[in-house]
Order: structure tokens, then sequence, then C-alpha cells
């Protein structure tokens, strides 16, 4: 083996070897590096730690460096702020475990839940009380640490800036931020269940018959006692919480509702009627009849149950409370639209039949007068009050302003002419049927009253007589115009007739009656005694000459000649029939209204013409109907002349004029026509 060559191989295992020991000592120190790493790593997050603690560390150890009195005396002033800040805390936890109970359905548990509605009251009392009094004493703590050095500053900034926030929740809506609106969320649960528990058992009044009779009693209270009673126990929380206002409005609400739902079958549109919409009197009679018993009903039942449920529901409150609540239900629910007719009437046309009308108004008003002074004589129905009060001087002044013009109206017709027909005026129909209802025992002691209350208003002493007296005077004012008609027609006969007509139905139509009573046996014989005169007059005057027409002188048979005996009937019947025919045609247009006297005049025609036409014709007859132009002398049959007489003065259908009443200062029209039907007036 070359030495040399075993020189070198020594000589390269040594190198190898040098560096594979400082491969492991690189190795060795780059593992003690990343160790290094690792500790400083987490030496750096350490005293970062150290760090922050440090402002803590140093506030804990503050107190060791605080005054030894100030740092002795903080235990206690800390113990009287926690206390009650600790009992705030308490109560206020025991607030949130009342939210279950109080978010739920009241009517499940009323009483339960009234219960735990109040014990939410007194907790927030409390709180209320307390928690000014918890931040004094926390604010009074803080401010004795900063006196005395004893807390970190940092520390007390934060306890300073909550209890800033503390104190404006306090100053700001306290109970809403203190229960977090659990109160008023149960308050309104108890408004949904005071409205449910009044509309569930608020129903219509079944109506009574069409007719509206007398009913034997007045409708109870409509809301059972159970059920008034929890309206009283919500009704006390409420007002204890200031609701009471709303629950006032949710009680009109539903109770106006159901008088209005009751009402509403009684068809009541006729209220809204406006004064232009009435025609005339004729077209507002029905409505009159139905508003006084409607008005009647509504006061007796409807706003009599309601009084008396109002103060069943807020006796407790008190009565101005539980009357403004009642005037408001009876305002809303319709009362003033009963008012509003009545007003609506006394702005109508003045007739004389509104006078009748008027006095029904009246009446109604004056029957119900103690029920609307008990019901709505309070200060809360101020409205109502005021709306009667000038209803009734209405009714009144324009009752006696109708009454006190019938006189002059009756005296103005005078120089209208009388009718050409010769029938009854219609002004005398209708003042006679008019003046006997006046006096009759359904108006007079009405008419009697307004005008006793019209004559004090104008500080005038009532006579008891003016009433009588006043229609005395109407009557012979009736009597005067008769006269004066009389005289008015340029036919005498026609005269006549119209005389005969107008005192029978004097006689007629007032015997027996008010007026008839009135005006005495004498009178009323006179106008018969009138009726007979007129009578005999009107007929002696014009059918009562036909007969002298059919004359038997010269007649003797065969006397002449059978030609002339021939000619000379045909003469004289030709002569009958053309005075006939004229007469008949001339009163055919004259009206008797009254049956019996058509008939009775008619039969004394008949009498007075159809026996003498009989005789004649059975003797003459034959003379004339062999003649070929019998026909023109023969004209009438003995049964046609009868019935034409007895057709006589047949009434035309026609309609019936107005008597309308004249505003004062004004002239009458002279063409009114003022007579009325007995259907008419009634």
């Amino acid at each position: 083996m070359d030495p040399s060559a075993t020189g070198d191989d020594r000589k390269n295992k040594f190198c190898i070897d040098n560096l594979i020991g400082a491969r492991k000592s690189l190795k060795l120190s780059l593992e003690k590096s990343k160790t290094l790493e690792l500790d400083l790593e987490k030496a750096g997050a350490r005293i970062e730690e150290i760090n922050q603690r440090l402002p803590s560390l140093e506030a804990a150890v503050r107190p060791i460096r605080a005054d030894k009195d100030a740092l002795a005396a903080v235990g206690g002033h800390i113990n009287r702020a926690v206390g009650p800040a600790a009992a705030v805390l308490k109560v206020f936890d025991a607030v949130h475990g009342l939210e279950k109970s109080l978010l739920s359905d009241p009517k499940n548990d009323l009483p339960g839940y009234l219960s735990v509605l109040k014990r939410l009251e007194e907790a927030l009392r409390f709180l209320g009380d307390n928690c000014g009094l918890a931040i004094q004493w926390l604010e009074d703590i803080i401010e004795y640490l900063e006196d005395n050095r004893v807390a970190d500053g940092r520390y007390l900034l934060n306890l300073k800036t909550s209890l800033k926030g503390l104190r404006e929740l306090q100053n700001d809506g306290e109970r809403i931020h203190l229960d977090g609106g659990l109160l008023d969320a149960a308050l309104d649960k108890l408004e949904n269940e005071f409205r449910r528990l009044l509309t569930e058992h608020s129903v219509p009044l079944p109506m009574p018959s069409p007719s509206l009779g007398e009913q034997a009693c007045i409708a109870p209270s409509p809301l059972p006692v159970t059920v008034i009673q929890k309206l009283q126990a919500i009704l006390g929380r409420l007002i204890a919480n200031n609701r009471l206002e709303k629950c006032i409005t949710i009680y009109v609400d539903v109770r106006s509702s159901n008088v209005r739902a009751s009402l509403k079958a009684l068809d009541l549109d006729y209220l809204e009627i406006s004064v232009s919409e009435f025609n005339d009197v004729q077209s507002i009679e029905g409505y009159v009849g139905q508003w006084g018993k409607h008005l009647e009903f509504a006061v007796k039942h409807l706003f009599e149950a309601e009084f008396k449920l109002c103060n069943d529901v807020f006796e407790r409150i008190g009565l101005d409370v539980w009357m403004g609540c009642f005037a408001k239900i009876a305002a809303q629910a319709g009362i003033l639209a009963f008012l509003q007719f009545g007003k609506t009437i006394t702005e109508s046309k003045k007739e004389p039949l509104k006078l009748l009308k008027l006095l029904d108004i009246f009446a109604s008003l004056n029957k119900l007068r103690l029920d609307f002074n008990r019901l709505f004589g309070g200060a809360a129905c101020i409205e109502i009050q005021n709306l009667t009060r000038d209803l009734i001087k209405r009714v009144i002044d324009g009752a006696a302003e109708i009454f006190w013009e019938i006189f002059v109206q009756v005296e103005l017709q005078r120089q209208i002419p009388p009718p050409q027909d010769g029938s009854i005026p219609k002004l005398v129909c209708f003042i006679t049927e008019y003046c006997n209802k006046l006096l009759g025992d359904e108006y007079r002691p009405i008419l009697t009253q307004a005008l006793v209350i019209h004559q004090s208003w104008k500080h005038k002493k009532f006579q008891d007589m003016i009433l009588v007296n006043e229609v005395l005077k109407i009557i012979k004012a009736v009597d005067l115009n008769l006269e004066t008609w009389v005289k008015a027609y340029g036919d005498a006969t026609l005269s006549h007739l119209f005389a005969m007509n107008s005192h029978w139905h004097l006689y007629k139509h007032l015997k027996g009656t008010k007026i008839g009573e009135l005006m005495g046996d004498a009178w009323l014989k006179e106008h018969e005694q009138y009726k007979d005169y007129y009578s005999a007059v009107f007929l002696r005057e014009s059918w009562g000459k036909l007969p002298g027409h059919l004359s038997r002188e010269g007649l003797i048979l065969f006397s002449g000649g059978r030609a002339t005996a021939r000619d000379l009937v045909k003469k004289r019947l030709k002569t009958f029939n053309e005075a006939f025919d004229e007469m008949y045609k001339k009163q055919s247009g004259w009206v008797i209204l009254e049956r019996d006297l058509r008939e009775k005049t008619c039969q004394l025609i008949v009498q007075a013409i159809l026996p003498v036409y009989r005789s004649y014709m059975q003797t003459y007859g034959p003379l004339v109907e062999q003649d070929a132009s019998s026909s023109k002398y023969a004209k009438y049959t003995v049964q046609g002349l009868e019935q034409m007489l007895l057709s006589l003065f047949l009434p035309r259908r026609e309609r019936y004029g107005s008597f309308k009443g004249r505003p004062t200062g004004s002239k009458i029209n002279n063409g009114v026509d003022l007579r009325r039907t007995t259907s008419a007036v009634v």
C-alpha cells in the first residue's frame, strides 16, 4: 500500500468529521434560538397583561395609601348606599315576574288580573319613591370616594356616567322606563275588556208593535248585575291610572250605538226631512203623529234605561261624571234629531191645520215634561235643554199666531165670490169642523194651556172665556159671510139653493157638537128654519113653475075637434119640454153636497112635476103618440123624467184647495180656495 494514499485518506476522514460536528453545533444553536424566540413571545404577552392590570392594581392598592380614617369610614358609606339599591333591584325583578300574568287575557280571571295589576302599581310606586333615594345614596358615596381619594378616578368617572343616565331616566318618564311599558299594556287590555263586556251585553231593545201603544212598564237596566260589577272593578283600576276619559269614550260609543240600533227598527228617516221637502201641512200630518209616539217610546224606554245604567256603572265616581256620560249618549243616539224635527215643523208653511199639528207637538212635549226635567235637567244636558226650550217657544208662538189670525182670515174670505155651483163654500166646511176640533176634549185643554203661556210671556192675564169668545167670533163671521154670499148671486134661484145648502150644513154638522152647544138651540133652529124656507122658495121659483105649462084648459075632447086638441097638446108639451130642458141644463151643474138634503130636494121636485106629467101624458099622450112627429112632443117617458130629476145636484169629483195662512201684514189671495173636507181635517 502506498503511504501517500493512506495519508490522504486520513486527512479526508478528519475533514468529514469536522463538518459533521459543525452541522450538529449549528443545529443545536438553531433550536436554542427558536426556544428563546418562543420564550420572548410569551414574556411579551405577560408584560402586556401586567401593563393592563397595573391601573387596577394601582386602584386596588390606592386605599392602602388613603387616609386611615377615610379608609375606615368607607365601609359604612358603601353599606348605606348598597342597601336601597339592592331593595330597588329586588322589586324591579319582582315587576318583571308579573309580566306573564299581565300580558294574558283579563276575561279568563278578571279578579286575579286586577289583583296582579294592583301589585304592579304598588311595586311601581315603591320604585318611584325609592329609585331617587338609591341614586342619591350612590351619588353620595361616589362623592365621598372622590373627595377622599379612596377610589380610582377612571372608576369613579364610569360610576358618575351610569348614575347620570339613571337620573335622566328618572326625570323623564320614570314609570315607563321602570316597567318597560308593562303597566300601559295591562291598562290597554283592561280597556279592551271594558269594551268587550259592554259590547257583548248591549243588545238592542226589542221593538213593540207598530202601533207603539202604551207600555205597562219601563225597560229594566239592560246589563246584568255581575257585568256591572265587573265594569266598576275595571273602572277602579283605570281611574287610578288617569284613564277615566277613555272609559267614558268607550262607554258612550258602545251604548249610543246600541240605542241607535234600537231606534233603527222604528224607521225614523222622516226626522231628516227638511222644510223645503214639505209640500203642505197635510204631508206632515202622519209624521207628527209618529213623532209623538216614537219620542215617548225613546224617552220612557231607551233613554230611561240608559239614564239608570249610567248611574249604576258610574255612581261611585260622582254625579257630574255619569250625568255627563248620559248627556253624550242621548245626544249621539238621536234626541237632538227628534227636537230638530219639531223645529222643522214650526218652520213649515203657516196654515190653520198646522195649528193642530203644533198642538200635537206641544201635547207630546208636555206629556214628557217631567221625564225631560229628570233625565235632561242636569248641567251636562244644557244643549238638549236649550233646544227643547226653543222648540216649545216656537210651538207656542206659532200656535197663538195662527189661532188669532183665523178670524181675520174668515173676514177676508168674504170678498171672494161664492161657489158658482151653489155648493157649500170650502171655508164653511172647513171652519165648522176645525173649530169643533179646537173646542173638543183633545185640543181645547192644550190650546188653552198654550194661550195661557203665550199671554204670560207678554205679561198679560189670561181670560177664561177668551178661547170660547174667539170661536164665537169666528162662527158669527162665517154667518155674516153666508149672508153676504147669498146676496152676491145674480141668479135668484141659485141664491136660494146656496142658502138652503149652507143653512142645512150648519144645522146638521153643528147640532150635538161643541159649537152647537155654544151657539145654542135657538141659533140651530133658526138655521133649520132658514133651510126649510129657502128650500120652499127654491122649489116654488124654479121647478114648481113647470107644471103650469101642462094646463088642461081648452082640452075638453071633441069640443073643438080632435085636431085642435092635438095641436094644443103639442104646443103645451113643447113649451114644457123647452122649460124643462133649460132648467135641467142650468141646474145640472149645481151641487147639493149633503146627501139627505139632495135626495129630499130631488123627491120634492119629482113630487111637484111627475104626478102632473104622468096624468097629463096618460090623458093626452095618445093624441100626439099617433103623430109621425110624436118624439118631438112626447120627448120624455115618466120613468126617464124621474131618473133625470133624481140625478140632479150630484157633486163632481174635484180636487180640494188649501186654506193657507196669511203672513202678518200681507193681503190674502182672492183666488185661494178655503174648503176642506172632513177627511182633510181628520
